[in-house]
C-alpha cells in the first residue's frame, strides 16, 4: 500500500480543515486512507527548527509522495531531505524566486504544487486597511520572525507607509505559531486586529 507523508508547519489542530479537503481529493482520485493508501503526519506546531527532523523521518519512511502545507518552511524543509521523492506543496510566496522550482511552467526536479503569491501583496493589504478605517494614523504588524517571508513583507509594509502617510510599528511574535508579544507598546495599545498570513496578524490602532 503506497504512503504519503503529510509534512506540515502547522498543528493537526489548525489544519483539520485543509486536511478534509485533502482527503476528499485523494477520495475523488480513487484512495481513500486506511483502505490503499496510508498517510503518515508529522506536524511541527509551528515550530520551525522541527521541520528538517520530521522530513528527514518521512524519508527514512520511504513515502511515496511528500505533502506540505503551511507554506514555505515545510517545503524547504522536504525539498532539502530529498530530491528523489515527489513533494507537492502549497504556499503563498514565489516558488521560482524560493527556488524550490526551475519555472512555474516546468518545474523541473521533484517539486510542483500550487501558491497563491500573497506574500508580495503586503501593500495592497496595508492600503485596504487604511481604506478601512482612514482615521488610523499608526497601523501595528505583528511579525512571525521566523518565516522565510517575513523580512520581504516587512520591508514591503515600510515602503507602502509613507505614501499612504500613516506609521508603521514593526512587532515580532515571541515565537512561531504564537501571537504572543513581550513588548509592553503591544500589550499596553488599544489594536484591533487584521490577519496576514506569515505576517500572523497585523493591527491598527484605535486609540490615539
Amino acid at each position: 500500500m503506497p504512503v504519503i507523508g503529510w509534512l506540515s508547519s502547522m498543528s493537526a489542530e489548525v489544519s483539520k480543515p485543509l486536511l478534509a479537503a485533502f482527503r476528499k481529493a485523494l477520495a475523488d482520485a480513487g484512495y481513500v486512507e486506511g483502505q490503499n493508501v496510508e498517510i503518515e503526519y508529522r506536524w511541527a506546531d509551528g515550530n520551525y527548527d522541527r521541520l528538517p527532523t520530521l522530513a528527514a523521518d518521512l524519508v527514512g519512511r520511504r513515502v511515496a509522495l511528500i505533502a506540505t502545507s503551511g507554506g514555505e518552511p515545510a517545503a524547504f524543509a522536504a525539498k532539502a531531505a530529498t530530491a528523489t521523492i515527489p513533494i507537492v506543496m502549497s504556499m503563498g510566496g514565489d516558488p521560482v524566486k524560493g527556488g524550490l522550482v526551475v519555472s512555474l511552467n516546468r518545474p523541473g526536479a521533484n517539486a510542483t504544487g500550487t501558491t497563491l503569491y500573497t506574500y508580495n501583496m503586503e501593500s495592497k493589504r496595508l492600503g485596504l486597511l487604511h481604506e478601512a478605517v482612514p482615521g488610523a494614523t499608526t497601523i501595528a504588524v505583528l511579525v512571525n520572525p521566523a518565516s522565510p517571508a517575513a523580512e520581504s513583507q516587512t520591508r514591503d509594509v515600510r515602503e507602502a507607509a509613507p505614501r499612504l502617510g500613516v506609521e508603521v510599528v514593526i512587532f515580532n511574535a515571541d515565537g512561531a505559531g504564537t501571537s504572543r508579544v513581550s513588548s509592553p507598546r503591544w500589550r499596553n495599545g488599544r489594536w484591533a486586529r487584521w490577519w496576514s498570513g506569515p505576517i500572523l496578524l497585523s493591527t491598527h490602532n484605535v486609540g490615539n
